[in-house]
């Protein structure tokens, strides 16, 4: 159940992560707290396709 998925930077929309999820835990998109090196500070990152 575990699939690959991409986190995009929500301010430069830069793609920046690759990361595993469980679809079963987690069915919406994941949003974290990640370090962006085009923005040099912590940015909110979502799952995109």
């Amino acid at each position: 159940m575990r699939v690959k998925i991409t986190l995009a930077c929500t301010e430069c929309k830069q793609r920046n992560y690759n990361t595993m999820k469980n679809k079963k835990n987690d069915p919406d998109r994941i949003e974290m707290n990640k370090h962006c090196k085009f923005c040099r500070k912590h940015t909110l990152h979502k799952e995109s396709k």
